[in-house]
């Protein structure tokens, strides 16, 4: 599996009421690297959240902001598999019959009679 390194995130203090809390920023870098590893690993949004330290709401924003739509598109999945079978088994059948066409090929003549030239 090819691992990207993840940008690590830019911690800001904002200067609000209370001066002591610090509020993490991530750069976009980081907001995109952690969206291509979650839509290229299949793993659970949430999943990738919390190995990434972020909030699940926060990484389905950015998913929803650079990529579109937030939610994993299962549908979509499910007909590209039913598809990829169908082909399957239409290639296996082609195979069969070549295999089957290779033997009827290889076979000696029955009439004792070489096509080769010798």
């Amino acid at each position: 599996m090819n691992k990207t390194k993840t940008p690590e995130p830019q911690t800001v203090t904002l200067e609000t009421q209370n001066p002591s809390a610090t509020t993490k920023r991530y750069d976009d870098a980081f907001k995109r690297a952690a969206v291509e590893n979650w839509i290229k690993s299949g793993k659970r949004g949430t999943q990738i959240a919390a190995e990434l330290g972020v909030s699940y709401p926060s990484l389905k924003d950015w998913k929803r902001r650079y990529v579109g739509d937030a939610t994993p598109v299962r549908a979509d999945l499910a007909a590209e598999n039913r598809a990829l079978r169908a082909e399957l088994i239409r290639v296996r059948e082609q195979r069969d019959i070549l295999k089957k066409t290779l033997g009827i090929l290889s076979e000696p003549s029955k009439t004792g009679i070489s096509t080769s030239k010798a």
